[in-house]
């Protein structure tokens, strides 16, 4: 491959270790080195999912982020930390502040609440070498917030990423590099679903095609895998040879969006006569962000998940006339899809409803829809309140009862309490 048509950059991609466990250290004086700590979503449920353990942790007891709280160890010196999603976002924005240091706020790019990438390029003259800017970085996230990261450097955020996955997590120093010349060596003896992008479906598909290694994917026809899985086969192509033409600096736009949908997984079983107040919670969160954009949608779907002795569940979607952001009209088109598919007797675990065909929100004039009018001002007024004063200021009386999820769910972020 001849790599002069394509751009070099100098891309750091930095990522917190053990950011959830280590953050819960610093917190309580501990060195997030030594310490057992695990961080749980719920200690009252014995499934519960370790979030994050302690780098001392997984080594002593080979605690993974995919453990669940009654496979943790009997052990006197293990710390058991409830997860306080508040604290990781605002230690998370206070160190992207920290990278303002380095690099103006265009070049950095936000992947998740642990994980980041800079753009560093120019800043040789100011810190010398790459690698000596990613000792830097790390130098200073320590110093000021007592946290370890490692990071991966590469021609592209691509290369910066995986080479950080792969690579960067066993090097002594925690910073490994992969440039445009080194992937055959470094990437291609790398096993596909090792590599960022690539999940277990995808890696079905490519391990039926012989396809087991980066480097088996390189050496694929691109035309070929174009002609199996699309835009998506091009895409592979080109990453298994280290090419990624994705901007690597400037403001990252978001992405149209295609629907607004709201979906939780119970606490325990719900029955065909609770699910009722947790869809109308879940309609009335889907249709509050639908108006906050000002728009509308034609297509209502819904989807349940059965709990694992009732089978699968089923999903299902049907379009109306007229396009709604109206939390009642989209309760009661679930409610028909319930009750047209659900199967007598089973017992819910999941449920989630989504609002798609999109358009903008435009105002009625017609009398004919006066009510409707009046029931939207309704809306937007109790939006406001809630904006202003929390998600749980005005509640329906439903929320109140047993299938309610609106009042649990306000006290969390992301899924898990402050």
């Amino acid at each position: 491959m001849d790599y002069t048509p394509y751009p070099r950059h100098d891309v750091l991609c930095i990522d917190m270790r053990s950011f959830y466990a280590s953050v819960e250290c610093m917190k309580r004086g501990l060195d997030p080195q030594k310490a057992l700590l695990a961080v749980v979503g719920d200690p009252n449920r014995s499934g519960s999912i370790v979030l994050a353990a302690s780098p001392a942790l997984k080594k002593k007891h080979g605690i993974s982020n995919v453990s669940r709280y009654f496979e943790l160890p009997q052990d006197s010196n293990l710390i058991i930390a409830n997860a306080h999603m508040g604290d990781y976002l605002n230690i998370s924005l206070e160190i992207t502040k920290l990278m303002t240091r380095f690099v103006p706020k265009e070049a950095i790019h936000i992947y998740s609440v642990d994980e980041l990438w800079l753009t560093v390029d120019g800043l040789r003259r100011l810190y010398g070498s790459v690698e000596e800017i990613a000792q830097r970085v790390q130098a200073s996230i320590r110093e000021q917030f007592g946290i370890e990261s490692v990071i991966g450097i590469g021609d592209n955020k691509f290369l910066a990423k995986v080479v950080m996955d792969i690579h960067a997590k066993k090097a002594p120093n925690g910073i490994s590099e992969c440039r445009y010349e080194h992937v055959s060596d470094s990437l291609w003896p790398i096993s596909v679903e090792k590599v960022w992008g690539i999940g277990s479906r995808m890696k079905h598909h490519l391990n039926r095609m012989g396809i087991v290694t980066l480097g088996d994917l390189a050496q694929c026809s691109k035309a070929h895998l174009k002609k199996r899985f699309g835009v998506i086969g091009e895409q592979l192509y080109w990453h298994a040879w280290g090419i990624d033409l994705s901007p690597v600096t400037g403001n990252f736009t978001k992405t149209e969006q295609k629907g607004y949908g709201h979906g939780v997984t119970l606490l325990r079983d719900y029955t065909k006569d609770e699910i009722n107040a947790c869809l109308l919670d879940l309609c009335e969160e889907a249709c509050r962000r639908a108006r906050r954009d000002e728009k509308e949608g034609r297509t209502i779907h819904l989807a349940i998940g059965y709990s694992s002795e009732h089978g699968k569940g089923f999903s299902r979607s049907t379009s109306i006339d007229t396009a709604t952001n109206d939390t009642w009209e989209m309760y009661q088109v679930c409610l028909q899809l319930f009750e047209q598919f659900y199967k007598e007797g089973s017992h819910i675990r999941k449920a989630s409803v989504t609002l798609t065909n999109l358009t903008d929100e435009v105002g009625t004039q017609l009398s004919l829809f006066e009510q409707r009018d009046r029931q939207k001002q309704l809306d937007y007024a109790v939006d406001q309140v809630r904006e202003r004063f929390g998600s749980t200021a005005i509640l329906r009386a439903s929320s109140y009862t047993s299938g309610g999820i609106a009042i649990d769910r306000g006290k969390k972020i992301g899924g898990h309490y402050e």
